[in-house]
């Protein structure tokens, strides 16, 4: 539904990459390799970012990184449009909020990273939690966003232990608030 939007594929990589999770930084040669794109046409779209104050960029040893400027007027919107277009609103509707029992949901592995892919990875920390009614929720989320979700159910006291292990996660959930 972006690319409908916004024609430019590099410029809709770059907002799901630096707006998806605003912890996470980039460098050029790094989205270079990741888009599998130009780094001149990378460039121009952050120097066109930068100029607008959306993202904010610094030097770290010989690299620029680049990532999303949340004192922006725009960012909560851009980072709702992006949660939007990948589905986590309907994860949370659909899934989070109808199972019960759930403190935390996390999105982790590459889409935490802002790397749009056709699978969603959810961590679910909580207790109770009916699988069944948990298996209904997921293929109905599925259909209407139009990816594979795969599920863990963590428990709050394995949450340490099992996010200490993913270094890309996305907090998406927490105790009913939804964060942004």
């Amino acid at each position: 539904m972006l690319e409908i939007l916004i024609n430019n594929k590099t410029r809709v990589k770059l907002l799901l990459r630096l707006f998806l999770n605003s912890e996470t930084n980039s460098y050029l040669r790094g989205l270079e390799a990741e888009f599998n794109n130009s780094t001149n046409a990378i460039r121009v779209e952050l120097n066109r970012f930068e100029k607008a104050g959306l993202i904010l960029s610094a030097v770290e040893g010989n690299r620029k990184v680049f990532r999303a400027n949340r004192e922006h007027p725009l960012y909560r919107e851009i980072n709702g449009i992006i949660k939007k277009h990948l589905g986590l609103d309907s994860i949370i509707e659909n899934v989070v909020k109808k199972i019960g029992h759930v403190l935390r949901a996390y999105i982790v592995g590459d889409m935490a990273m802002g790397i749009d892919r056709n699978m969603i990875e959810l961590a679910l920390i909580g207790h109770n939690i009916d699988r069944d009614y948990l298996g209904r929720c997921i293929r109905k989320a599925e259909k209407l966003i139009h990816r594979k979700i795969l599920f863990f159910i963590v428990t709050e006291e394995q949450e340490k232990l099992y996010l200490g292990e993913k270094k890309e996660t996305l907090l998406i959930w927490d105790s009913g608030v939804i964060i942004n």
